[in-house]
């Protein structure tokens, strides 16, 4: 079986995306131990990367890079985003715990949609956030191996997920 849409598959990889001075650090990896598991096609990953796997099969080793535009975009000015410190004022949240320079923190924007942002800044009563994906405008080298190929099924496709070994367990 081959790396094709509608079929799910278990890869390992390595990711390394390049720092301010150019080099390569490794941000992540799936080992075979914990491999990864996605429908083709449905993945959620960016399109770059299913375009390099497709048509692989079991066993084989992959080596590539994703370009921005086709991975998390281009990093966007207009994300980082000045916010009022009062909008960070929920019961039972310490402010100034959440409120610390790096933290990631799950919002909702005026259309409902989820979103994460990362704090930037802090002054007296404004915060600054960044909405861009952590990734965005970074080259994204993926170096891996495809562990295993099955066609998903009828179900894992209308729910968009794989479902048993390295799936979403529904209860």
């Amino acid at each position: 079986m081959k790396v094709e849409k509608n079929n799910v598959i278990a890869l390992t990889y390595s990711l390394r995306i390049p720092d301010t001075d150019g080099e390569t650090d490794v941000v992540e990896v799936v080992t075979e131990e914990d491999p990864m598991y996605f429908i083709q096609g449905i993945s959620g990953l960016p399109e770059g990367f299913e375009n390099q796997i497709e048509g692989l099969v079991a066993g084989d080793i992959f080596e590539f890079t994703v370009a921005p535009e086709e991975g998390y975009g281009e990093f966007d000015e207009e994300a980082i985003v000045e916010l009022p410190k009062a909008v960070f004022q929920m019961e039972d949240v310490n402010q100034d715990e959440l409120l610390q320079i790096g933290n990631i923190i799950p919002m909702t924007n005026e259309d409902g949609e989820r979103m994460h942002g990362q704090v930037v800044e802090i002054k007296d009563d404004i915060v600054v956030m960044n909405f861009n994906h952590p990734l965005a405008g970074k080259e994204m080298h993926f170096k891996g191996q495809i562990i295993s190929i099955r066609p998903a099924t009828a179900e894992e496709i209308s729910h968009g997920h794989v479902h048993g070994a390295g799936g979403v367990h529904h209860h």
